[in-house]
């Protein structure tokens, strides 16, 4: 399943439960993985939003998720111009507890089991078991 949603914070609760509708069908997850997966999209589709697309309505974010009785992994795209995720601070690291910067990114490397990005740093994909 992917869809695409309007560059704009108000969209993400409700691309949020559609996809988690999407990936838990059939299925009654535990509620740590049920928080993990929102709390991932949140996270990934925020920063889509604010830095790959600018916060731009008229540009879009794709969300995608391939789930299997084992998985999901879930799939955040924007057309921006990418990042080098090796350039994000550790937000933990001594002088860092400050910066505005790296939070989204630590969360999501905690609560995936797996995290991937395209060469150009505009797609991000997570991986979490389905139950």
């Amino acid at each position: 399943m992917a869809i695409r949603v309007p560059a704009d914070v108000r969209f993400v609760e409700e691309a949020i439960e559609l996809m988690a509708r999407h990936c838990f069908a059939g299925a009654e997850p535990c509620r740590r993985t049920s928080f993990r997966l929102r709390v991932l999209l949140a996270e990934a589709l925020t920063n889509s939003i604010l830095f790959g697309s600018g916060g731009n309505p008229s540009r879009s974010v794709r969300i995608g998720a391939e789930v299997t009785d084992q998985s999901i992994r879930l799939q955040v795209t924007d057309d921006g111009p990418g990042f080098d995720p090796r350039d994000v601070p550790d937000p933990t690291a001594p002088g860092a507890l400050a910066r505005p910067i790296g939070r989204g990114l630590f969360l999501i490397r905690n609560l995936a089991d797996r995290v991937e990005f395209n060469e150009q740093g505009n797609t991000i994909w997570m991986t979490l078991p389905r139950s």
